[in-house]
């Protein structure tokens, strides 16, 4: 009765492909969080740069007369001061006046040239504070910066010596915050890896101990399933037996004795007519013994045998007027537990058909394929209300159920009061 089971029904193969999935999803969830720190990071650095830059090298630096646009003032602080402000990574600097002049850049074809200032760097010259986000390249002021990955712009505020606040300006290369996504992503992937490696190496092993457990011990309740079937289907046949050798030889020898007796012509009309009712009581007992010998124990139920025993599993429905149907096809060569199996679930649902159901038709139908044997028991009677209470009582269903589920398949009973009743039921072919 041991399951084909396929690989992937393997609680083994199932923690590992979960495991898998869990690494997936944590690595791509720590990509993308690592993006978002990297580009913290990154702008965090970036202001801060900025900032030391204004505060400790523009400002102190600016002479008188670059706000006016002084040459000379221009060309002193460019002299002093560029090679130290073009540090690192940053791309492009630039000094704005509130009035959206360029009184200084590194790119001197900028300097003196007016453009719109944006809300963020008007609040930045207002407040003081540090803001900067990616830079849109699309705009005129930045028709000078081509660099391929984008840039990243930072702006604060700073003061001439004039008193008149100044907007300063530095650019960097957006390769900033991927080299800043590399360094914060190193660790934790180097981690996730670590975890996944250490959960399957621990994991692995002891999931499949308790596989190995679990299946003998499933092996061990299918060989008890199986003795216990099997010692039951002998104890039928010993019952079957010792019935037919005993008691129905004994009524059979007792009515033939019955019936030589009301023969003898010494006998008075009465005591022959009371002998030959005894008689035919003895007959009608022998008959109800022998279909319940079939009941407990048919003879020959195998896969060759399976539609006999159907045919007289329904022949009481017959004798009543009922318009039996029996078909069985592709159940050659089935496992003597399955063809048994079949049987005692097509008994309750017949009985329970000829007992409760007054049904005009009924059909039984057992159909095979290599993977499954399925059974269908169909009648036109009187049905009944599922969802009433006592159902599994008065029509035996809870035995049904019990049986089919020992047995190792799966039933289903359709039914609905004047629609009649179907039960269905499939057991695995092994």
């Amino acid at each position: 009765m041991s399951a084909r089971r396929r690989p992937w029904a393997s609680p083994l193969v199932q923690f590992v492909v979960a495991s898998l999935l869990l690494f997936g999803i944590t690595w791509w969830a720590t990509g993308i969080f690592s993006q978002r720190a990297a580009r913290s990071e990154a702008l965090a650095d970036a202001r801060g740069t900025t900032e030391l830059l204004a505060n400790s090298v523009a400002e102190p630096a600016m002479p008188r007369g670059l706000v006016t646009g002084d040459a000379g003032a221009i060309d002193r602080f460019d002299r002093e001061v560029l090679d130290r402000l073009l540090v690192s990574d940053v791309r492009r600097i630039k000094i704005w006046r509130a009035d959206g002049t360029i009184v200084y850049s590194d790119e001197t074809q900028l300097i003196g040239k007016r453009f719109e200032l944006d809300d963020e760097q008007l609040s930045v010259l207002h407040s003081g504070y540090t803001e900067g986000g990616v830079s849109d390249l699309r705009r005129r002021e930045n028709r000078f910066e081509s660099e391929e990955g984008g840039l990243l712009e930072v702006y604060t505020r700073i003061e001439s010596p004039e008193g008149q606040p100044l907007l300063f300006e530095a650019y960097y290369s957006v390769e900033t915050v991927k080299q800043r996504s590399v360094e914060v992503l190193k660790p934790f992937r180097r981690i996730t890896l670590g975890a996944l490696i250490a959960l399957l190496l621990l994991g692995v092993p002891l999931l499949g101990v308790l596989t190995l457990r679990l299946t003998r011990a499933s092996r061990a309740r299918e060989r008890l399933m199986r003795r216990a079937i099997e010692s039951s289907e002998a104890e039928r046949r010993r019952i079957a037996r010792d019935l037919h050798d005993g008691v129905v030889q004994e009524l059979a020898g007792t009515a033939f004795a019955v019936s030589g007796t009301a023969r003898e012509p010494s006998l008075s009309p009465e005591l022959r007519e009371e002998l030959q009712g005894t008689s035919q009581a003895l007959r009608r007992s022998l008959r109800q013994l022998r279909s319940m010998l079939v009941e407990i124990h048919p003879p020959g139920l195998d896969a060759s045998g399976l539609g006999a025993a159907l045919e007289d599993l329904t022949a009481p429905a017959a004798s009543s007027g009922t318009t039996t149907s029996v078909s069985v096809e592709g159940v050659a060569d089935a496992p003597d537990h399955v063809v048994t199996l079949v049987w005692r679930v097509a008994q309750e649902a017949i009985r329970n058909a000829v007992r409760h159901a007054h049904a005009s038709n009924l059909t039984v139908e057992v159909r095979g394929d290599e993977r499954q044997v399925r059974l269908m028991v169909r009648d036109d009677g009187v049905g009944f209300d599922p969802s009433s209470p006592g159902r599994d009582s008065s029509y035996g269903l809870r035995g049904l159920h019990s049986l089919v589920e020992d047995g190792g398949g799966r039933v289903r009973v359709d039914s609905a009061r004047g629609v009649g009743t179907t039960v269905r039921m499939a057991v695995e072919r092994r």
